[in-house]
């Protein structure tokens, strides 16, 4: 067993757990189990099949934590619940803003009729479904478009509905506005600290400090 829970480095475009349409489908889950067979035969609650501690979306790329047996990853969940951990992100913008830095507290949840989105609360009568999940995003300029997010709390889409409602919607997330790319949007999870931590994954080039766009 490690010292530390492991870190793996997912790629964008492919899915942390097989899509519901193709049971058999690549995804980091069929990869963790095929380097590690012995992960198969460790009884993991549902939904963290492997050890795999937390999500990504699909097109976004970086670091995930996963726990080597079950007591760790209880530990982990924990933590998850606790807002123990700080999320270090990094997003491209085609956007102009004339602000470095910008923090939203701004509530999240479900948008009322487009059920893949979510929505900022911008008062009391804003249209939603459901509960309000409280969600707080910082935001620093690195270069140019290049911004770094962090967060503690982790609503479902909370970077990319925060940073669309400040007005630097990511590239590529056309669902929240963003321009257009030639792939997905562009947000890599660049680690994440606390009582546990991810140890460094590959940056992708858009992503790096130098990169001058």
């Amino acid at each position: 067993m490690h010292a530390l829970p492991t870190t793996i480095a997912k790629p964008a475009g492919l899915p942390v757990f097989p899509l519901h349409a193709d049971p058999g489908s690549d995804c980091v889950l069929a990869r963790l189990l095929a380097d590690h067979p012995w992960r198969s035969g460790i009884p993991w609650p549902e939904g963290f099949a492997g050890g795999i501690a937390h999500r990504l979306d699909v097109p976004t790329s970086g670091a995930l934590l996963v726990a080597d047996d079950p007591d760790e990853l209880a530990r982990i969940r924990e933590a998850f619940a606790d807002r123990a951990f700080v999320k270090v992100y990094r997003l491209r913008t085609a956007a102009r803003v004339p602000w470095d830095t910008n923090h939203c507290e701004r509530p999240i949840a479900h948008a009322r009729r487009d059920r893949r989105k979510m929505v900022v609360q911008r008062g009391a009568s804003t249209p939603h479904r459901g509960q309000w999940y409280p969600a707080d995003t910082a935001f620093a300029r690195i270069r140019g478009g290049l911004f770094e997010a962090r967060m503690s709390t982790g609503v479902m889409h909370q970077i990319r509905v925060h940073a669309a409602f400040l007005g630097i919607a990511l590239e590529g997330d056309r669902l929240y506005g963003g321009a257009p790319s030639d792939g997905g949007f562009l947000l890599h999870h660049m680690g994440l600290s606390g009582p546990f931590h991810t140890t460094p994954v590959v940056t992708p080039a858009w992503a790096a400090a130098g990169d001058p766009r």
